[in-house]
């Protein structure tokens, strides 16, 4: 079942609810940077990364416009065609829903579309496996690569997927024919 959503970008104006989205418990235990979040820091973010074209962030908003989580490109380099993907649900109900999967589909789109990449890799604490399922929905694959991180919650295994646009491009001429025959 296809979720409606849309994505709409980020801006100043947004602050106060990613900060309550991203200090939530059942969204910080899914990061690798757990501290909480502040204002100041916040908007440090969107000066210093946002505005000089480094990340691209939006909300995730369903389609009565109540929005749910974030979605973003970070370590944008244009030069090499790459960026991190990363996405947060931050109202606890949206999860487990396909919302997340609907926004990597969007995202995606606007990466290799928009921004002309060639390449999106993430990383994900190895125990989120409903984020590793979402991923894998969209395309990512798994990378043979692994890194141990210390987080708020003891030591943790970090694993790696990517996407590239070859991949994509089959994906979703395959999702377009698909839809073509229902």
């Amino acid at each position: 079942m296809e979720h409606s959503i849309h994505l709409r970008q980020m801006t100043v104006e947004d602050t106060d609810k990613i900060i309550e989205w991203r200090n939530k418990e059942f969204v910080r235990k899914n990061f690798i940077y757990q501290k909480l979040f502040t204002r100041e820091g916040h908007l440090a973010w969107i000066r210093d990364q946002v505005e000089t074209g480094r990340v691209v962030q939006f909300i995730i908003c369903l389609s009565d416009n109540r929005e749910i989580g974030s979605v973003y490109f970070r370590d944008i380099d244009r030069e090499n065609g790459t960026a991190e993907y990363g996405i947060f649900i931050g109202e606890e109900d949206a999860i487990g829903c396909g919302y997340g999967t609907a926004a990597a589909k969007e995202a995606l789109s606007y990466a290799f579309n928009i921004l002309a990449l060639q390449r999106v890799f993430l990383r994900f604490l190895s125990d989120n496996i409903g984020a590793q399922r979402s991923y894998m929905h969209v395309g990512f694959q798994m990378l043979n690569k692994r890194e141990t991180v210390q987080t708020l919650h003891g030591e943790k295994e970090v694993c790696f997927m990517e996407i590239d646009r070859g991949i994509w491009e089959a994906a979703d001429k395959e999702a377009h024919c698909a839809e073509g025959r229902q």
